[in-house]
């Protein structure tokens, strides 16, 4: 989590005499103070403020501190939480706390202890933030885009480009080909990346969920509104708004959504004011919206106000070539995931997955290897554990299921030609695309410095 470089607490407290003393101390200490006399209006000032500590009152009319601690956690993960609480109630912070609270106060709390665990909050916040800046770095604003293949290329020049601007993109793909990570690389790269990327699955919701759910409500707007709700509009305000599948939105939502983006206003279910905004809008779909245009079927009008840039991300039969680096990528990710190490592929495994045309693309691929890295007895993936659709692509020669097979490491020459030539090939553009210089060839392959230096030296390639 990201935040401004001011110094920001979030108070919630339904005492307004407690906020009022607690904002004069800690005013005077140089933070800026955020109050809320509840815990739904806490959440209603996150559309507006990012803090970097809450100091929360454990007890409260309505949402009480510990569910506003665990509903904090859902939006703001790592956001440091202090309780307030009466001194008959320190067991019950003391619970608090084994559920995420970074520390708690007995009330009134003396002034000079109530700055000094601000103060430690703030420093674990900071840390919190430092450490997201360095792992951004470490991965590149692409991170998990992996590969050296031309289109891959591409869309990380893309990336590079388009991020820091306030333009409206259009991601294009099939599903599973990863729009939602060039959706993350956008926002890692942009000025808003300091404020929070809000994501819709336009085909996952109804439409009059989807309405609501993209602009809010006021209280009575339909029957079991009975409070108001922001809409993700203003949950990612000063940040970005991700449309995912935004060919699958209804038609007038459409109109709302055109309307929204040309004036920087939306009105909320129920509400005769209208709510200004301010977000940058990323929308992806596998549609050809083109199509959809010409057929009526999606407006023209809010094609062109989405797609002031595209980019394309080719399916995964398209850039086989990154296959071997893709595959190792992931098995250390799943591997990590699943406290699980794989160490080598039979050669029949690494022959269906060659062969194989990859409707699913990269989550397909993700998918047979986390099945097989699971079921796996040992360490090498076995023809036995793919699954159906790719074991008929192993030939009945090789695969030791079928008998006759060769020992789990030794390729058969074609194949394990191949392999290596195409690895040899990646390794080799990899390095003329970064200029030789290897931390940044290693973090596109997705492989460590010191596997990339093993490989360089097992082709030849380590004088480049």
């Amino acid at each position: 989590m990201t935040r401004s470089d001011e110094r920001t607490v979030l108070v919630v407290d339904d005492e307004p005499s407690h906020r009022l003393m607690v904002r004069a101390v800690l005013e005077d200490a140089g933070w800026s103070v955020a109050e809320a006399p509840s815990g739904d209006k806490a959440l209603e000032l996150l559309a507006k403020v990012q803090p970097h500590v809450a100091l929360v009152d454990m007890k409260m009319p309505g949402m009480d501190g510990l569910t506003l601690l665990r509903e904090l956690h859902t939006r703001l993960p790592g956001l440091p939480v202090v309780l307030l609480t009466a001194f008959g109630s320190v067991g019950s912070a003391v619970d608090a706390m084994k559920q995420g609270a970074f520390d708690y106060l007995t009330k009134p709390a003396d002034n000079e202890e109530l700055k000094a665990v601000l103060e430690k909050s703030y420093e674990y916040s900071r840390l919190i933030d430092e450490n997201a800046r360095l792992r951004a770095e470490r991965t590149g604003n692409d991170g998990g885009i992996i590969g050296v293949s031309p289109g891959i290329m591409r869309v990380r020049e893309l990336i590079e480009q388009a991020g820091p601007s306030e333009a409206t993109v259009l991601i294009l793909g099939e599903s599973g080909t990863g729009k939602e990570l060039v959706a993350d690389g956008l926002h890692r790269a942009s000025p808003r990346s300091r404020k929070p990327l809000v994501k819709v699955n336009c085909a996952a919701l109804p439409a009059d969920l989807l309405e609501s759910e993209l602009f809010g409500y006021v209280k009575g707007a339909f029957t079991g509104a009975l409070k108001d709700k922001p809409g993700r509009f203003q949950l990612a305000s000063g940040g970005t708004l991700f449309l995912d599948e935004i060919g699958d939105m209804p038609g007038h939502l459409q109109a709302k959504l055109l309307r929204a983006l040309q004036e920087k206003f939306i009105e909320p279910l129920g509400s005769v004011k209208s709510v200004e905004t301010d977000v940058r809008i990323l929308a992806a779909t596998n549609r050809d919206l083109r199509a959809d245009v010409a057929s009526g079927r999606f407006r023209e009008d809010l094609f062109y106000r989405l797609a002031v840039l595209e980019i394309p991300i080719p399916p995964l039969r398209e850039r086989m070539d990154d296959l071997p680096v893709l595959t190792g990528y992931l098995l250390r990710k799943l591997g990590q995931k699943n406290h699980k190490e794989i160490r080598a592929l039979s050669p029949a495994f690494l022959e269906a997955l060659a062969r194989h045309a990859w409707p699913g693309n990269v989550r397909e691929l993700e998918n047979v290897l986390e099945r097989a890295l699971i079921l796996a007895r040992a360490d090498t993936l076995g023809p036995d554990l793919l699954p159906p659709q790719l074991a008929g692509l192993v030939s009945t020669g090789t695969c030791p299921a079928h008998g006759n097979g060769t020992a789990p490491n030794a390729l058969p020459d074609a194949l394990e030609s191949a392999m290596e030539d195409a690895e040899r090939e990646t390794l080799r553009r990899a390095l003329d695309t970064y200029a030789g210089h290897r931390e940044k060839t290693a973090d596109a392959l997705g492989i460590s410095r010191r596997t990339l230096q093993y490989k360089l030296k097992k082709y030849g390639l380590t004088k480049r």
